[in-house]
């Protein structure tokens, strides 16, 4: 009977009553007290659990190589012999698992150096991605979805150029349209409530009646003006930069990127890497281009709610519009730049420099002059479209304080410039060709339209309040 841990007699010999093996009492005991586990079975055991065994004590003679002194001696050094070769391979093994164990730091510490760096290259280039210049000669990178409109498009496109630009020259002023006496009496009619704060566009619908106003919060309304109230709302998801009207349905374009076409057929495109500053829809009605900070214009049709070409330039762009004709298109770039183009093909046509980055454009309804604004700038300058270079520019109106949304009126007579301080109605009478103010109001506002007529004006401040001038 061999004790199951030491391999000897026990002297006090107990037994497992799970188990049936046989230990020394102390050293089981001992293991119990630490463990709570057999040691051959590894099964929970307890001091409970062992049964004494009764047997006759056991004198185990002494061997008879430790019946003398030398014997012992000889004994002795065998031990220690044996002790100073296990303490040497213990420090062996010590040296050799402190070794493994810097090794094993090392490499973790690398492999977070190596995440650390690929997360950042990785947000670099997300943030890269709506900065890359592409130069004017790219390559196969300028010709990235610019392939130009289809042919049904450019049918489109062809008629209603032909169409309008026929009866331009040629068309009077409607009877009923407002004057320069009119517009001198305007003063405030309404003001709605702080509707969406951070708010920058606004569009009104052909009527004059509802206004589509969106704010920093990602929320769009449809404001009407005769009930002075909200009649719809709808969430965008992010800062509202620029709204149109594609008949009764609203469309905006937001901080993400996402362009959005709310009502019965509501569509998202998302082709822009960045955000979407600005929306134009063409003459026809049918087509809707924006433009965005990663350097491109997408054009989309709207009938089939698909995008349909994306062409990109060599600066980010900020605003966009639709020649009255829409032959052509025009993109105002943060490098001052207003680039156009071609509407059919999506080909380079022109670029005229406004100083700064644009802020905003608008063309005249007489197709051949456009306005243009720089950012934070007091001034607003005349383009012909028929010039080059300096000589483009036809006439600068100071305004006298900063400008930030500017709107001609159908008729081409009147140019309304807003602005933090204030609205001002410039006239131009063709038949002096002269420029005069015709009314400033310190009305603040971030965007300004022309209602029914030439008979009012609507203007949304940043606090989210429209407010009708008439």
């Amino acid at each position: 009977m061999l004790c199951s841990i030491s391999g000897e007699a026990p002297q006090h010999p107990v037994a497992s009553s799970k188990s049936g093996n046989v230990y020394e009492k102390r050293l089981i005991e001992a293991y119990i007290a630490e463990n709570h586990k057999d040691p051959v079975t590894g099964e929970d055991l307890e001091l409970s659990d062992l049964l004494d065994l009764k047997s006759s004590r056991i004198v185990t003679p002494r061997p008879p190589s430790l019946t003398s002194i030398p014997s012992l001696l000889s004994t002795f050094q065998n031990e220690w012999d044996a002790l100073a070769l296990e303490t040497f391979t213990i420090r062996q093994q010590l040296h050799q698992t402190r070794q493994e164990l810097a090794t094993a730091l090392y490499q973790h510490d690398a492999a977070v150096r190596v995440i650390a760096r690929l997360t950042k290259e990785r947000d670099e280039a997300r943030d890269a991605l709506s900065k890359v210049t592409i130069s004017a000669g790219g390559g196969d990178a300028m010709q990235i979805d610019s392939q130009g409109l289809p042919e049904e498009l450019v049918a489109k496109v062809d008629a209603t150029q032909e169409k309008l630009s026929k009866s331009r020259r040629k068309r009077p002023i409607p009877k009923d349209w407002a004057t320069s006496e009119t517009i001198e009496k305007f003063g405030v009619s309404s003001a709605s409530e702080p509707l969406y704060p951070g708010s920058s566009s606004l569009a009104v619908d052909e009527a004059g009646q509802q206004v589509i106003v969106g704010g920093s919060d990602g929320v769009v309304g449809i404001y009407s003006i005769p009930e002075n109230k909200v009649e719809q709302s709808f969430k965008a998801g992010s800062a509202i930069t620029d709204a149109v009207w594609y008949g009764s349905q609203p469309v905006v374009s937001t901080s993400s990127g996402a362009v959005k076409v709310f009502g019965k057929d509501e569509v998202t495109f998302t082709s822009h890497a960045g955000s979407a500053n600005g929306l134009a829809l063409h003459p026809s009605g049918d087509i809707l281009a924006s433009v965005g900070v990663d350097k491109s214009f997408v054009f989309y049709d709207l009938t089939r709610g698909t995008a349909v070409t994306q062409v990109y330039t060599d600066s980010g762009l900020t605003t966009a519009a639709f020649h009255p004709d829409g032959h052509l298109f025009a993109a105002g770039g943060t490098d001052g730049q207003i680039k156009l183009f071609h509407v059919r093909t999506g080909e380079h046509a022109a670029n005229f420099e406004l100083g700064g980055p644009v802020q905003d454009i608008a063309f005249s309804e007489n197709g051949i002059w456009f306005a243009a604004v720089a950012k934070d700038s007091n001034s607003v300058v005349i383009f012909d479209l028929r010039k080059e270079g300096k000589d483009a520019e036809a006439k600068v109106l100071e305004i006298g304080g900063q400008v930030d949304s500017i709107r001609w009126d159908y008729t081409g007579q009147f140019l309304a410039a807003s602005g933090p301080r204030g609205l001002t109605i410039s006239h131009y009478t063709k038949s002096s060709k002269s420029w005069s103010d015709v009314i400033s109001t310190a009305v603040p506002s971030t965007a300004v339209e022309w209602g029914p007529e030439a008979k009012s004006l609507i203007t949304v401040n940043l606090d989210g309040v429209i407010t009708v001038l008439a």
